[in-house]
């Protein structure tokens, strides 16, 4: 049996600028941001992951303090263009630390505006083999080629 990781639920204390910080400033895509009577939240995406992260005020997310969740962990296939166009966007951003030289040991973090952390790891082996294959897409995620 596959187990997939679809969702992950980020605690945060204002909707709008979670969204503002991931979308704008990250770089995820927005999915989908929803409100009735019993919710707000979004999902966004971050370009190449097959998980999203969930921000808003469902009962998971109240039961959780805004900031904190910590050690998210995204991978890239090249960690200093990760950082600079995190911090060319005014992302404050750790300095890329070498933890081992091999492929994998290569890390940098930031924060979201509650604190929430993110650790950012290289994989120099994504660039060739990424785990879904890229394809251009549309406003809410939709594959637009194959």
């Amino acid at each position: 049996m596959d187990w997939t990781l679809e969702v992950v639920i980020v605690p945060v204390s204002d909707l709008g600028a979670a969204i503002a910080f991931y979308r704008d400033r990250v770089g995820f895509d927005l999915d989908h941001e929803t409100q009735n009577e019993h919710m707000h939240v979004a999902q966004l995406t971050p370009r190449g992951s097959g998980c999203s992260i969930v921000v808003g005020d469902l009962p998971s997310q109240r039961a959780m303090a805004p900031g904190s969740l910590h050690g998210i962990q995204l991978v890239v296939a090249d960690a200093a263009a990760a950082r600079d166009e995190l911090v060319g966007k005014g992302v404050v951003c750790s300095e890329i630390q070498v933890i081992d030289p091999r492929d994998g040991g290569t890390f940098f973090g930031f924060s979201d505006p509650d604190g929430n952390s993110w650790a950012v790891q290289q994989l120099r082996s994504r660039a060739d083999k990424p785990l879904i294959p890229h394809a251009a897409r549309g406003r809410f995620g939709e594959d637009l080629e194959p």
